[in-house]
């Protein structure tokens, strides 16, 4: 119930790579046959999941994961393009918030703070009255939040950001591979992937970027991935995280009905249970991302142990902190969201491999636990 965090590899990806480890052990790099064979599998690769989000394949640069795609797109946005102004929000992942944070701390660039809704929504006013007041800058928001589910209009923001000149990068990683991406017909300058988020190896991600955006190498040596990132590639991540897209947008509706579902239900069985219950962000509502559902508890006896005695039940999932209930600072997300409940707040993320029986043990395994404080 954790499948924010990662999700299990898919046999069929597995299965995709194992030829690679075994057989094709070639340096890409290398012109003889044995390189030239996974040279062509890396870039059949890139133009697969070119392909799937309807871009080119010289505009993927394949990472090292999310974090690193979304440290690229930020420092190419600085040292490149000449932008001294980045505007983001507080709830951004970390590998977005460090980064930009440090850009400001070199004196590199200033970064500007949108306001947040009470349900930790964009304020579109506000990102518009700073884009007003900042030319040539970055604006730098996810399309989903990893903790809330919130979701932003990509379509929306990047005419936006088109409008006053600026540059637009969108942390996609919990989207990627769960909806649909029209690239060439977007406006937007750069999005992030990360395999491991849809069923594919870890390890391994990519950065989106214009064309005439190409950026600015953060690892220098020899001349792979375009010339904008050194090292021997990723060869087993490069060819997983492909085959992984591949199996999620073969039946991207049936993933999305059956997950929906899934998290409907438990949205559901613990209105049941407990009626006090309440969601956090949007993560309650239709629009919200589908796969995360972030539950505030009413304060009980358990609240404190809430994450460790599902653990001891078999149940993994993923917690921030007590809202105004003076506990310990934890996820920076929920600091900006007005919460109904003073009790615990806990996250569950689903993936096609859950069931309607994982949901009603794991709601059961709840029921337990506040049964047994009342008695």
């Amino acid at each position: 119930m954790d499948n924010a965090a990662t999700t299990p590899m898919a046999p069929e990806v597995i299965e995709e790579m194992i030829p690679f480890m075994r057989n094709y052990f070639g340096n890409p790099s290398s012109t003889h046959a044995y390189g030239r064979k996974v040279k062509d599998a890396i870039e059949t690769s890139r133009r697969n999941i070119a392909k799937h989000l309807k871009c080119r394949p010289g505009e993927i640069c394949f990472t090292s994961g999310g974090t690193e795609a979304d440290n690229l797109a930020i420092q190419t946005a600085v040292l490149k393009l000449g932008v001294r102004d980045i505007i983001t929000s507080k709830v951004e992942h970390a590998a977005v918030i460090n980064c930009v944070s440090e850009m400001e701390k070199r004196g590199m660039a200033k970064v500007h703070w949108v306001n947040l809704n009470d349900d930790a929504s964009v304020d579109m006013d506000h990102l518009e009255e700073l884009l007003h007041n900042n030319e040539n800058c970055l604006v730098s928001l996810m399309h989903a939040n990893n903790e809330i589910a919130n979701r932003i209009d990509l379509n929306a923001v990047g005419a936006l950001c088109k409008g006053h000149g600026a540059y637009f990068h969108s942390d996609t990683v919990q989207t990627m591979a769960h909806y649909t991406f029209d690239l060439e017909n977007t406006p937007i300058d750069f999005i992030t992937g990360s395999a491991h988020k849809f069923h594919g190896p870890k390890g391994i991600g990519f950065l989106f970027h214009r064309k005439e955006l190409g950026p600015v190498p953060m690892i220098h040596g020899g001349g792979q991935e375009r010339n904008r990132r050194a090292g021997t590639e990723n060869i087993y991540g490069i060819i997983g995280m492909s085959k992984a897209m591949d199996i999620s947008y073969e039946d991207l509706q049936g993933h999305y009905k059956h997950i929906y579902g899934l998290k409907t239900l438990m949205m559901e069985e613990l209105r049941k249970v407990i009626p006090e219950v309440a969601f956090n962000g949007e993560s309650g509502s239709e629009e919200s991302l589908y796969t995360v559902l972030s539950v505030n508890f009413p304060d009980s006896e358990i609240a404190s142990m809430m994450l460790f005695r599902l653990d001891i039940e078999g149940v993994a999932c993923s917690g921030g902190s007590a809202c105004s209930s003076g506990s310990a600072k934890g996820s920076h997300v929920l600091e900006h969201v007005k919460c109904v409940n003073k009790g615990p707040n806990v996250r569950f993320s689903f993936s096609r491999y859950n069931t309607a029986a994982d949901i009603k043990s794991c709601v059961g395994k709840l029921a337990q636990l506040m049964t047994a404080e009342v008695e």
